[in-house]
């Protein structure tokens, strides 16, 4: 199976971005772990991060035609503003999960909102970096 792993904005300053919030771990690492467990279950997961809206929708696109099977996807902030991710989003009749590192329903009013959420098959937040393992499992059908 090919799973792609889309993490937006920020995502990229994991470790050194507000570590109370979402862990001392930094991108590498998350990295490192998604490799792994690509391996554990024999199967290819890519993983893309932009800081670009349009870079998030081109790659969205591109899975529509390179054969991905399942998107594990963090928009970051775009989570809760961009309809032109969750059109994108929508296009792609794969399983797509929604994560996002820390608890949102416990910050910040704006945070609670997700327009990408309808449009993806399961929504997982609050469980740290290991709700990216959960998240693939869900796309593996575990």
């Amino acid at each position: 199976m090919k799973i792609l792993v889309i993490n937006g904005p920020n995502l990229n300053f994991l470790g050194i971005r507000e570590k109370s919030v979402y862990g001392a771990q930094d991108y590498d690492y998350l990295l490192n772990m998604i490799a792994d467990k690509g391996k554990e279950e024999g199967c290819t997961i890519e993983v893309f991060q932009s800081n670009h809206e349009g870079a998030i929708i081109d790659r969205i696109q591109d899975a529509y035609f390179d054969g991905t099977e399942g998107i594990v996807i963090n928009p970051g902030a775009f989570t809760h503003y961009s309809y032109a991710i969750r059109d994108a989003l929508e296009s792609i009749k794969v399983p797509k999960v929604e994560i996002h590192i820390s608890n949102i329903m416990e910050r910040e009013d704006f945070r609670k909102v997700s327009v990408t959420a309808p449009v993806c098959d399961k929504q997982i937040y609050g469980k740290g970096l290991e709700g990216y393992l959960m998240a693939i499992d869900f796309v593996l059908g575990k």
